[in-house]
């Protein structure tokens, strides 16, 4: 290859690392305001008994709702189509500034799907498929559930599944509280409020999301333990659960505030996070 054919190629993948860098942070951004979305849509719920749904499709109606709703919802579609992206290029190519071993690389295949479908369904909503809208979380839990239970030997299945999402939940919130989430920053570069700011929110912020998935794990592990579709729970009946213990609604209410932090944690990754 000349000289000339090589500073092309270099300069062809320095576009497209730019354009990965770039959907990141649009999808952190994106990821931001609907978990924010969803803390204020809980707090309502445990403040007032809304019955508002303080979910993906709560969040989403709430969007589409506002003056420019519809361009709204198609950036944060694509702005999730964004994050799908940026997780697909560490599937295949390593994490920035680290060396990535087969788990990360899975890890990071499984983010890939997990926002190309989060992104699909929001881009669904935005052409006007309300089907991936309001309750949509719950009544895809007990459909999924429903069917796994069919499957031969399905209660292991769904125990499987919902013992992973409980195990997930635990590792966020744990993770959260070690501050695991400092390596993935531009910590050196960040002032002493700027960092006390993301302490505080990704603290927070993880162990309250962390904390509804798990929840989300648990009904689900009642669910195949009783074989009962009806007991698997998506985000909004998850974080109304909460209102049910003893605590009342100040526990739904501080795991909200949680979700709300989290969004903002996501938001300051998008300035801090190292892609």
């Amino acid at each position: 290859m000349t000289n000339a054919g090589s500073a092309t190629a270099m300069a062809r993948r320095a576009s497209r690392q730019d354009a990965v860098r770039t959907g990141a942070r649009a999808g952190f951004v994106a990821r931001g305001l609907l978990y924010l979305l969803v803390g204020v849509l809980a707090v309502r719920v445990a403040l007032t008994g809304s019955k508002e749904q303080a979910d993906r499709g709560g969040a989403l109606t709430e969007v589409a709702a506002t003056p420019f709703g519809a361009v709204l919802l198609w950036a944060l579609g694509l702005g999730l189509a964004g994050m799908a992206l940026w997780r697909l290029s560490e599937a295949l190519f390593g994490a920035a500034g680290s060396d990535s071993g087969t788990a990360k690389r899975l890890a990071a295949g499984a983010r890939f799907l997990f926002y190309g479908v989060i992104a699909f369904l929001v881009l669904s909503f935005a052409t006007g498929d309300r089907g991936s809208g309001a309750g949509s979380t719950d009544r895809q839990s007990q459909d999924i559930t429903g069917r796994l239970l069919e499957l031969p030997g399905g209660p292991w299945w769904v125990g499987a599944v919902a013992a992973v999402v409980l195990g997930t939940g635990a590792v966020i919130a744990v993770r959260a509280v070690m501050r695991t989430y400092r390596k993935h920053l531009s910590w050196g570069s960040m002032s002493r409020n700027q960092r006390r700011l993301m302490d505080v929110t990704g603290i927070a912020g993880g162990v309250g999301r962390g904390v509804v998935l798990a929840a989300i794990g648990y009904f689900g592990l009642k669910a195949a333990a009783e074989f009962d579709p009806a007991e698997a729970k998506g985000m909004d009946d998850a974080l109304r659960a909460f209102a049910q213990t003893p605590a009342g609604p100040w526990l739904l209410v501080a795991v909200a505030v949680g979700l709300a932090l989290f969004g903002v944690f996501s938001f300051g990754q998008a300035r801090w996070r190292r892609v």
